[in-house]
């Protein structure tokens, strides 16, 4: 009996039938559209380093997911649990990088290939067919000089892909001697396969993702001296009308985290991975409520059918149950 308790002690969640953490703040009754009051955060897998990028296959119909420290790509499904997807990935040695890091965002192209953020190789690759045999280029340099460490991204149903790029795959980030371009960008890649500078004047974008309409762009900025989320009015040139779409600065003076990736919910509602867990903002800015993660997450991701939200928070890989 003293042996288990002490087992209990030190592995809460491997020797816990019910593998739940956190809780909900609701700061209106409008998040109960979204998540049902007996609702719990599960722990689906744990002990990564830094889980980042979830992103569900339709094909694999499973999610994939990065450990960008251990150069790591994971899969997970109902059926099978946790397995390795791809390693090493991310970090080939084949472009200057003293942080060998791995791979951050993912995303799905329309033909379900896999589109990687590859944080060590400072550029956007793509895993055709999901055959991690078969990986080739993006997109590699902006005007001949290498991206910092590109880090999120999303398809408009247009083809373009919007992405960002700040230097935290860099080991001493902007004063790093291998940056190569002096901003920390946001881009697009346009299907006709020219790429152009959107954005160049937030301190540390991150997080992208786009709305429902495909009218707005929003960027998240990981920077505790000025934690925001911006919106931009997306145009056939580019973008335009940049404003705050909701200021973190007094969420982060009494919580832990940065805003990181984000993701939009088909009825237009922002859940946002920032201060406390992942916020859920309505498209007026307002916050309704936050799934308090209790530990620092980097991005979520919904499934094909919108029924559950899964969130790469820190050492676990989580999920509550969407009802909207």
């Amino acid at each position: 009996m003293l042996i288990n308790l002490i087992l209990l002690f030190l592995f809460p969640y491997q020797n816990n039938q019910d593998r739940y953490i956190g809780s909900i703040e609701r700061l209106s009754s409008e998040i109960n559209k979204f998540i049902k009051s007996d609702a719990k955060i599960e722990i689906l897998a744990e002990g990564f380093e830094w889980s980042e990028g979830p992103i569900w296959s339709t094909k694999l119909n499973s999610l994939l997911f990065s450990d960008v420290p251990n150069n790591v790509i994971y899969k997970w499904n109902e059926k099978n649990g946790l397995n390795v997807f791809a390693k090493p990935i991310g970090y080939s040695g084949k472009v200057p990088n003293n942080k060998k890091a791995g791979t951050n965002g993912l995303t799905i192209d329309s033909d379900g290939n896999l589109i990687v953020c590859m944080h060590g190789d400072r550029m956007i690759a793509k895993i055709e067919n999901l055959n991690i045999e078969k990986i080739s280029s993006v997109i590699e340099s902006y005007n001949n000089n290498l991206f910092n460490s590109p880090n999120d991204l999303v398809y408009d149903s247009k083809g373009n892909l919007f992405f960002t790029d700040p230097p935290y795959g860099l080991l001493k980030g902007d004063k790093d001697e291998l940056k190569e371009i002096p901003f920390n960008g946001v881009y697009k890649l346009s299907a006709n396969g020219n790429l152009d500078l959107l954005i160049k004047d937030l301190s540390r974008p991150n997080g992208i993702s786009i709305s429902s309409d495909e009218r707005t762009l929003y960027v998240a900025n990981s920077d505790n001296d000025n934690p925001i989320i911006m919106k931009y009015r997306l145009t056939n040139k580019g973008i335009k009308n940049p404003k705050i779409f909701f200021d973190g600065t007094e969420l982060a003076k009494k919580d832990e985290g940065l805003f990181d990736g984000l993701k939009v919910h088909p009825s237009g509602y922002v859940f946002a991975t920032g201060p406390g867990g992942v916020l859920v903002i309505k498209e007026n800015g307002e916050h309704i409520g936050t799934i308090r993660t209790k530990v620092k997450t980097a991005n979520c991701a919904f499934d094909d059918n919108f029924e559950y939200l899964y969130m790469t928070s820190d050492m676990y890989l989580t999920r509550i149950r969407i009802t909207l």
